[in-house]
């Protein structure tokens, strides 16, 4: 291991991507310690303190900054992070299959695909203009302007927060092109693991090592469990992410002239979680929004369920409070159904069976047994549904951790977010796609991997 870190600097090429990258990283985490002009830091590390940390919004703001790698105390320039970008692309990718304008940029290859950068960027742009006007009109509205200067605090928010994103989604950028790894993903996960430590500290300070540990801190038994949760996130996190279902492919053979061409025998990977963590992703936003809307109702008088004689409606949300609270079994039922739902949706919108039994039968290849056309884009999509159903239910499975965790160890929701949920298998989902980006330069320049086989390979069934 030690070997293969020395190989990576002795590799001019290999030791400039990387220091490039790791620059750039570098700076954008610099940028979350510069903070939006004319706005009192004092009183919004204050009222963040001050917050309940059990609330909805609460919830949705940790969930937010889990992605950004911000806080709560501190309102910097890099607060809304890159998940704008992340947006405009998801919209504009669901626009290309119902848009023919947009499909046929798609089909243009590079050229086109340059013109969709273009139009992502031009409606990040607007996504960031509609979220820091949000953004800055919450905390205008708690008085945390400075006196006499809200109009200007208001305009250098709103015009700052959208630079920041701009900037960091030219940063992505520029180390897909000089650097190593994808630029947004690095970015995403250089701001979880940022906050780890915090919560690795957090979680430190609730500890009590001794049997029979007082209510309230956690004892050697649950931090056995946490343990055995985190490596089964991370473990199962590798399986998933490397997991492949190989569809032999055989070549036709072909003659030319005097000689016999093709005839070789080779595979079609199809990965058992092709979605990767973006149904997790949209599940967790989706279910964002029911709490928050319930929670804003509730404060209405006439439904508020606290107050001395609620009628039928305050009842009603009640019920609905206590069956979308993050510990129900309802929330997590629904959570659950929800990412098997944006899974398969995922795979309906990038996995394209007819295209590729369309490039198959182009290229002169098939499937053993199967007809060229319909019934080999038939066989595809039947294998992608049956494989995707064992991804989704592992993504399911990871994305309660964090519930089970909360319940059984008493832990914060922003340290078992950290610890044992999507945060982490984000880090290592992108980690293993470094690793892998990392290797295969070694390998070019026949130096070792970092595996002792020579090749990290995906599992296969």
């Amino acid at each position: 291991m030690l070997g293969t870190v020395i190989n990576i600097f002795r590799i001019p090429d290999l030791r400039n991507k990387v220091l490039f990258t790791l620059a750039l990283l570098i700076i954008y985490r610099i940028g979350f310690h510069i903070p939006v002009p004319l706005f009192d830091q004092s009183k919004i590390a204050e009222i963040a303190q001050s917050r309940p940390t059990d609330s909805p919004f609460a919830r949705a703001a940790e969930m937010m900054q889990m992605f950004t790698g911000g806080t709560l105390g501190r309102s910097s320039l890099f607060s809304l992070g890159i998940m704008p970008y992340i947006t405009s692309s998801i919209i504009l990718m669901l626009l290309g299959e119902v848009v023919p304008a947009l499909k046929k940029l798609r089909q243009e290859g590079q050229t086109g695909h340059k013109k969709i950068q273009e139009y992502t960027r031009y409606l990040t742009v607007l996504i960031c203009v509609v979220q820091s006007i949000m953004f800055m009109k919450l905390l205008g509205g708690q008085g945390l302007t400075y006196v006499g200067m809200y109009r200007q605090a208001m305009i250098m928010g709103i015009v700052g927060m959208t630079a920041g994103t701009v900037f960091l989604m030219w940063l992505g950028e520029q180390i897909d092109e000089y650097g190593i790894g994808n630029g947004i993903s690095l970015i995403i996960m250089a701001g979880i693991v940022s906050r780890m430590p915090w919560a690795v500290w957090t979680l430190v300070q609730n500890v009590d090592f001794k049997l029979g540990a007082a209510a309230g801190t956690i004892g050697p038994t649950k931090i056995l469990f946490l343990i055995a949760a985190f490596v089964f996130v991370v473990a199962g996190a590798i399986l998933i992410t490397q997991g492949q279902r190989r569809i032999p492919i055989q070549q036709a053979k072909q003659m030319r002239g005097r000689r016999m061409y093709g005839g070789q025998r080779h595979y079609l990977p199809l990965r058992v979680n092709h979605g990767g963590v973006m149904p997790i992703i949209f599940a967790s936003s989706f279910m964002m929004f029911p709490p928050l809307i319930i929670e804003q109702l509730a404060r209405i008088p006439m439904f508020d369920p606290l107050s001395p004689s609620p009628g039928k409606v305050a009842v009603v949300i009640q019920t609905l409070q206590d069956a979308l609270h993050y510990r129900s079994f309802t929330y997590n039922v629904l959570y659950m159904l929800l990412i098997f739902l944006f899974a398969y949706f995922w795979v309906t919108v990038q996995f394209q069976p007819k295209e590729m039994a369309k490039n198959l039968r182009d290229s002169g290849s098939f499937i053993p047994g199967l007809r060229p056309g319909r019934r080999t884009a038939d066989y595809l999509e039947t294998v992608m549904t049956r494989i995707t159903y064992f991804g989704a239910s592992f993504l399911a499975i990871i994305a309660v951790v964090p519930s089970l965790i909360i319940v059984l160890l008493g832990v914060p929701f922003n340290v078992a977010n950290f610890l044992g949920g999507t945060g982490l298998l984000i880090v290592v989902s992108v980690s293993l796609d470094l690793v892998q980006k990392i290797e295969a330069n070694l390998l070019m320049r026949s130096y070792d991997g970092f595996s002792s086989a020579g090749k990290i390979k995906g599992a296969y069934g």
